[in-house]
């Protein structure tokens, strides 16, 4: 199963009293970061709900919104006059600067600015903050499902890449059988143009040519790629979550290898062959930047 990174959730619980909404909204990030916008009566409940939103949704750059309405009159609120009149003179300044028409309701915009209304007692019932969790989860399990459904197409894809890569160096093979022999031929030319042939120690001329092969030899990086993309399509299909960071470390060394397999060819068919492979890894990689 892989989960995209982007995502978005809503969760809301009505009660006879208030009403909540929670909305999570995720995007691409190396890290998890989460911003929360919280009314101010649930600032010391940031910590609990940060700790739900990173145990369940992993990893991303996520956005997390809670609204509480209340139906009830509550005494207890009052606005913030002094942030009031700086929003209220700012919004002016701008309305007259743009030619805004007159029915724009600046009253209404500013009151739902955060920490414009203010609680004197900030206390959270236990029936209201059963609540916002409720709606928290369900917006996290909403989000889920939405990474899990852009999901599937982040697998097909990458499941393909890798399949690609592995068939690719399947078609290495037909080009090895005359490589060596090809290598050997432009070895002799090159010593003969400097060293005749009658003065030259064949026996240190061969000794020398199989050391050479030897260090061209390709036999190790072609099973080590074909063993990382068989590892890499176990992970992609696992259950293991996050995922993400441990596909990268596999297609960082499938890289390894290819570039390896490169630079040993000296054939300019094999050679064509490994720019395939890295266009295929390049485009495994772009997609592995929203893999959660």
């Amino acid at each position: 199963m892989i989960l995209s990174m982007t995502g978005y959730g809503k969760g809301v619980h009505q009660s006879e009293n208030f009403r909540v909404i929670a909305e999570i909204k995720s995007l691409n990030g190396k890290t998890t970061d989460i911003r929360c916008k919280l009314p101010s009566a649930y600032k010391e409940q940031e910590i609990h709900l940060r700790k739900l939103i990173l145990d369940t949704a992993s990893r991303g750059k996520m956005e997390f919104n809670l609204t509480v309405e209340s139906d009830e009159i509550n005494n207890d609120q009052v606005i913030n006059a002094a942030l009031f009149k700086k929003y209220y003179a700012q919004l002016a300044e701008l309305k007259s600067e743009l030619n805004i028409s007159e029915g724009t309701d600046f009253i209404q915009s500013i009151l739902r600015i955060p920490n414009i209304i203010d609680s004197k007692h900030a206390e959270v019932s236990e029936e209201e903050y059963n609540a916002v969790l409720e709606a928290t989860k369900a917006a996290i399990a909403e989000l889920n499902n939405f990474r899990a459904v852009e999901g599937k197409s982040l697998l097909s894809d990458l499941t393909l890449r890798s399949n690609n890569i592995n068939q690719l160096l399947k078609d290495v093979q037909p080009f090895e059988e005359g490589r060596i022999e090809k290598i050997k031929e432009k070895m002799k030319r090159n010593v003969e143009d400097v060293i005749p042939a009658q003065q030259m120690d064949q026996n240190r001329f061969e000794q020398e040519i199989i050391y050479y092969i030897e260090k061209l030899d390709i036999n190790e990086e072609k099973v080590r790629l074909a063993q990382h993309c068989k590892y890499f399509n176990e992970v992609l299909n696992s259950d293991i979550l996050p995922k993400g960071k441990k596909l990268g470390f596999i297609a960082q060394e499938m890289g390894r290898e290819i570039n390896t397999l490169g630079a040993k060819a000296q054939d300019k068919n094999i050679q064509q062959i490994v720019v395939s492979m890295k266009d295929e890894l390049e485009k495994i990689k772009e997609q592995l930047f929203n893999v959660v």
